[in-house]
């Protein structure tokens, strides 16, 4: 079983598609939150995924934009209100068993929403998590590396550039082979404006 991860779209249309290129044929996709921005809505990429029945959990960005903005968008017709309401019904967390083994998804980490970078010693508690993948994004920073038992897998981010050093304008996504555990982190430029 292939899966493509995106993670921390943020309303940005032409990268997610960039990213569904630039993976491949996968079998599902996953998409680690941050569909959206606190302050901006895209019925685009929410429809996309949508339309390929892509597993998506909830980011920060996400809650407080349907928690804030969404029900006024939808009436002044700036948000589509099936899309509002189907991004509405996504969890913050979705677990399930793949060739085997246990998946679990978050859009931070499974204990809380801190950004928590490779390096730090926080890492370290993806060892106390019973799962063999934990996927979550959030910092922006792609990173795929066994702890304990997990194998811990952050794409980067699919639509804004890395906000922490080295900062870049470069974009993430990955494929993950559930049954080789292969993991391929991938970077492309952000695509130009159309």
């Amino acid at each position: 079983m292939k899966f493509g991860i995106v993670s921390d779209i943020h309303c940005n249309a032409r990268a997610l598609e960039q990213a569904l290129r630039l993976m491949g044929d996968v079998d599902e996709l996953l998409c680690l939150g941050d569909v959206v921005t606190q302050t901006r809505w895209s019925d685009e990429v929410v429809g996309m995924l949508r339309r390929l029945g892509a597993k998506v959990v909830l980011g920060n960005h996400d809650v407080e934009y349907l928690k804030r903005l969404a029900d006024t968008a939808v009436e002044r017709g700036q948000a589509d209100g099936e899309l509002v309401e189907w991004l509405r019904r996504r969890p913050e967390r979705i677990e399930f068993e793949t060739c085997g083994k246990t998946l679990l998804m978050v859009h931070a980490t499974p204990w809380s929403w801190d950004y928590v970078f490779p390096g730090s010693r926080q890492m370290q508690r993806y060892a106390e998590v019973e799962a063999d993948f934990v996927l979550g994004g959030h910092t922006h920073t792609p990173f795929a590396g066994r702890i304990g038992r997990a194998m811990v897998i952050n794409p980067g981010s699919t639509g804004q550039g890395r906000f922490v050093p080295p900062s870049s304008s470069l974009l993430g996504c990955a494929v993950l082979d559930a049954a080789t555990e292969e993991v391929r982190l991938l970077d492309f430029p952000e695509p130009p404006l159309s």
